[in-house]
């Protein structure tokens, strides 16, 4: 907080001006805060030489230390950096001294009493937002210039005491955090990855074929080579004149390492290479949009507020970024023209022809506004264009999210402490210090971190108490004047930033993406029985239990054979996947088992629609079991019926635990779950 107009209003009206006496409340506030972490620090300095430092708040019988020289340096705040001891501005009745022409701030004992973060009128004065980014890379210069438009409070080296937000720069897990909102969430790093990404979006195909066509046919390697060179052979035996090219991923790469093209799939590098790097190959698109006859891509960035309840936004600007060799269709003479194929920054940079500007329209790096711009010249439908980019966001996102959960609820269990959780994604963000980088990147974290703001309720609620009393304080004839003013009136740090860049786009169009989410409603089943808090895999009596609750044995499918489906399917899918965390059936066998089971049940349904069935039936059965468990817990006797004090659901409950068309309460059973939601 910069004190220097405070100062200048404090010296001119002492303790009689309001404007100063709120400065002073904002600075004693800052004071304060400050005076703890240097409490904190020298218990922790003197951890080791025998009895902590006593503060002068545990003595109070002592005489009051003397006002520091504001020459010296004092303790540290927090951090390895060293600052100077900031104190608030006031009169004094001593002389003036060194760099103070009206004398040295005074001290606690002056005749101002100081109101810790309260103005003189009572209305309290809200700290900045506290950034812990000890842990940001490759964003951090972009991070900091953020902190500085919004006048927050950046720790680049760490703090002892908690932030309201901590900024990592590659996972959840780079460091342990127990409270605030940290910028990744659980799972996400592992579900980004070429393998997993096309495993979840598979599944929506399955369920979804149109809906998610946009993603290309894959097939994981190593697993699926002899799948995919087989269906590549029965397509080209179909269709001779099919001439296809497949670009192979590997599966942890990023910056466009190990990416490479082929023709068919005897080409694949079946070295010892993809043993230990597993893959992903897919149709590669030969023909591509071009401008400028260069091939180029589109860096949109998009915030996942949180996860439940879904809320999505995308940026409205992003990055196009340029290959550096005018593009031809592959052949097996350019397929290693890597500059011509593929766009990734890291690799065009290295080109002689990669272009550098400033300009935002032109070079090999652009913002994403500047090629709509010229696409709309072209005649594209601009609107078409972004409801299509954003469909196909939603559509991902709600790809993502059921593995998202699991993850979520085994790394924060519910009860226990932790923090909130949000992403910006992609999150790698180029250090490329141009003017493009900057206008785009910096405006998306700046609102980022604005949508985050912990304390925006508080600040909105001061200005509105604020506004008030400065209404009926403020004279007729200085209207005009006040609303010229520079808004200093209102302390509304937002007034001079830019409008917010990133749009929401769920759950503002919920009602047209709701019917996609099956599997969301599947991992929420997959969730309530996996027993153990913290886990990501659901053993076998998990398994057994949601069989009978959700009344799906029969004579037809016996526990016994429930059992043998549970040992196939786990088997396979652990054989499959390299986490080895825990034993038991996953979150994406438990769907493969869920749609085997829909299948069973309604035979003559398209497999979403069995899915969908299938799930209502569980819900509704789990409804009913958490309705007598609920109305069990509150008669405190199986089998009678309570006398009617609650909501009707529960009188709804009673009367069919009454009539006997829900089953008794077993025994141990008294306390209720919760519902699914």
């Amino acid at each position: 907080m910069a004190l220097a107009p405070a100062l200048s209003a404090m010296q001119r009206g002492g303790c009689e001006s309001e404007s100063a006496a709120g400065w002073a409340a904002a600075a004693a506030a800052e004071e304060e805060e400050e005076e703890e972490e240097q409490e904190e620090q020298g218990r922790v300095d003197a951890g080791g030489s025998g009895e902590p430092e006593r503060t002068a708040r545990e003595e109070p019988a002592r005489a009051p230390a003397p006002a520091p020289n504001p020459a010296q340096p004092g303790a540290a705040e927090e951090g390895d950096a060293r600052v100077l001891r900031r104190s608030p501005p006031g009169p004094s009745a001593e002389p003036a001294q060194g760099p103070w022409p009206h004398g040295k701030p005074r001290s606690r004992g002056r005749s101002c009493k100081r109101s810790s973060g309260r103005a003189a009128d009572g209305y309290h004065f809200v700290r900045p937002v506290t950034v812990d980014s000890s842990k940001a890379r490759t964003s951090l210069d972009a991070l900091k210039i953020s902190i500085r438009q919004l006048k927050w409070k950046e720790f680049p080296f760490g703090r002892r005491l908690p932030c309201d937000i901590y900024w990592h720069g590659v996972s959840f897990h780079d460091s342990d955090i127990f409270s605030g909102q940290v910028n990744k969430f659980p799972g996400m790093t592992e579900m980004v990855r070429k393998i997993t990404l096309s495993r979840a979006v598979r599944i929506m195909q399955n369920l979804f074929p149109e809906e998610y066509n946009f993603y290309p046919r894959s097939w994981i390697l190593p697993d699926e080579f002899q799948l995919f060179a087989a269906q590549v052979q029965m397509v080209k035996d179909d269709d001779p004149s099919w001439k296809p090219t497949f670009i192979v991923k590997p599966d942890s790469g990023c910056q466009g390492d190990g990416i490479y093209l082929i023709k068919d799939p005897n080409d694949i590098r079946l070295s010892g290479t993809l043993q230990r790097r597993p893959a992903v190959v897919q149709e590669y698109i030969c023909k591509p949009l071009l401008i400028d006859k260069l091939k180029f891509d589109i860096r949109l960035y998009v915030l996942l507020k949180s996860l439940e309840p879904l809320e999505i936004y995308v940026a409205k600007d992003g990055l196009s970024r340029f290959c550096t060799e005018p593009y031809q269709e592959p052949t097996p003479r350019n397929l290693r023209h890597i500059f011509m194929h593929l766009t990734n920054y890291s690799l065009n940079i290295h080109s002689g022809h990669f272009v550098h500007s400033d300009s935002t329209s032109t070079g090999s790096k652009r913002t994403f506004s500047s090629v709509l711009y010229r696409l709309s010249s072209k005649g594209v439908d601009i609107k078409k264009v972004w409801s299509d980019i954003i469909s196909l966001v939603i559509k991902t996102v709600i790809a993502l999210t059921p593995e998202l959960k699991v993850f979520y609820q085994s790394d924060i269990p519910a009860g226990r402490p932790g923090p909130t959780c949000f992403q910006l994604s992609p999150g790698v963000f180029e250090n490329v210090p141009s003017l493009v980088d900057e206008e785009v990147k910096v405006a998306v974290i700046r609102d980022t971190l604005r949508l985050m703001d912990p304390l925006k309720k508080k600040r909105e609620s001061q200005s509105q108490q604020l506004e008030k009393p400065l209404a009926r304080k403020e004279d007729p004839s200085d209207s005009d004047l006040a609303s010229s003013s520079d808004g200093s009136s209102k302390p509304n740090p937002d007034a001079q930033l830019p409008s917010i860049c990133l749009k929401q786009v769920f759950p503002k169009y919920a009602k047209q993406f709701n019917y996609l989410r099956l599997v969301d409603r599947m991992a929420n089943l997959f969730i309530r029985f996996l027993g153990i808090k913290g886990t990501m895999k659901l053993g076998p009596t998990g398994f057994r239990t949601f069989i009978r609750n959700c009344k799906l044995s029969s004579s037809s499918l016996s526990m016994a054979a429930v059992d043998i489906l549970y040992i196939d399917i786990t088997r396979r899918w652990n054989s499959m996947t390299m986490d080895q965390r825990d034993s038991g059936m996953c979150l994406q066998a438990f769907i493969e088992a869920f749609f085997f089971l829909a299948q069973r049940k309604f035979k003559m349904l398209p497999l979403h629609e069995q899915v969908a069935s299938l799930i209502d039936l569980c819900e509704y059965h789990l409804s009913l079991l958490d309705e007598k468990r609920l109305v069990c817990g509150r008669s405190g006797r199986l089998g009678v019926r309570p006398p009617y004090s609650g909501t009707a659901q529960e009188a709804t409950a009673a009367a069919l635990l009454a009539e006997g068309s829900v089953p008794p309460c077993p025994d141990g059973l008294s306390h209720s779950r919760h519902a699914l939601s």
